[in-house]
């Protein structure tokens, strides 16, 4: 659902990934050049969903360990 919102309205899709510093930015590439602010939002929101599962892995590490 992000990667379809990155391409109809990209600051949108940074935005729920809760990265403020970064919804400036998009908003701001958006304004200017479009085309910029789609390829930024993909990346954002890319990076999320590698945080996440990274998240999940070492969580379970974790709980394996002890």
């Amino acid at each position: 659902m992000r990667y379809f919102l990155c391409f109809i309205c990209p600051p949108a899709a940074v935005l729920t990934t809760g990265r403020i510093g970064s919804f400036i930015l998009s908003i701001i590439l958006t304004i200017f050049f479009w085309i910029p602010g789609i390829i930024y939002a993909i990346l954002v929101t890319s990076d999320f969903y590698s945080a996440r599962r990274n998240r999940r892995v070492v969580r379970a590490i974790r709980a394996n360990r002890y």
